[in-house]
């Protein structure tokens, strides 16, 4: 199984990242810089990690959209690649159109940082296999725009899909985000875009191990993936 960790200027949180997917898959992931056009061969998983890539000078996400690795990852989605963003990389997501709904400064104003409730909506997808119906998992938030935004009509649509995997814990939503939702798949469910950090949540040194729940799921969905073509 071989996993790929994007790098874009300003970008914080990918040696995190890498030493996370070490831990869970075994296997250390190759780094990828913004400005290559092409995954890796054999790549069976994209993580997009959370930081603030190009200083998030103007809308989150909004210029890394346009490196070069983000054509070789949209072609890896349409393919059925798996997709995960985290944070920053959720918002370079829906900046590049391949999960819906956008990200907008937190309801406070302010940057919040600290653990959260995260409730699993849906155990089907790739991402939460490892999970049960309903399970709340304890995962940090550290952000200062991640209020995920939808209208009305987007937001009955992706209800009426079940693209709406992962939400706050009852009144714990730290950002404001429309209908508590901190984690969205796409129609596919191969993509998921998480406003809170599963890779800072699999040590108990750091109070919690529920982010390998959701990495986990991951790395299982890629080795089944990758079963399959043998």
């Amino acid at each position: 199984m071989k996993s790929a960790v994007l790098v874009f200027p300003g970008i914080n949180r990918e040696r995190d990242m890498a030493r996370t997917l070490n831990l869970v898959s075994g296997r250390a992931p190759a780094m990828v810089w913004h400005a290559d056009t092409g995954l890796p061969a054999g790549t069976d998983l994209v993580v997009l990690p959370g930081g603030f890539s190009y200083g998030d000078y103007l809308r989150c996400g909004a210029i890394a959209r346009f490196s070069p690795i983000m054509r070789a990852v949209a072609e890896f989605a349409s393919d059925g690649g798996l997709v995960l963003g985290i944070c920053n990389g959720f918002q370079v997501l829906t900046e590049a159109g391949l999960l819906p709904g956008a990200l907008r400064p937190n309801a406070s104003l302010s940057f919040v940082c600290r653990d959260v409730p995260v409730v699993v909506e849906r155990t089907d997808t790739p991402f939460t296999t490892r999970c049960t119906p309903r399970q709340e998992l304890t995962i940090p938030v550290k952000h200062g725009d991640g209020c995920w935004f939808a209208d009305e009509g987007l937001l009955a649509e992706l209800e009426e899909r079940g693209q709406l995997v992962l939400r706050y814990g009852e009144g714990a939503n730290p950002n404001g985000a429309v209908a508590d939702v901190a984690g969205v798949v796409n129609e596919n469910s191969n993509v998921l875009g998480l406003m809170p950090h599963p890779e800072h949540a699999v040590d108990p040194l750091l109070g919690s191990v529920d982010g390998a729940q959701i990495l986990g799921s991951l790395v299982d969905a890629a080795r089944l993936s990758v079963a399959a073509l043998v």
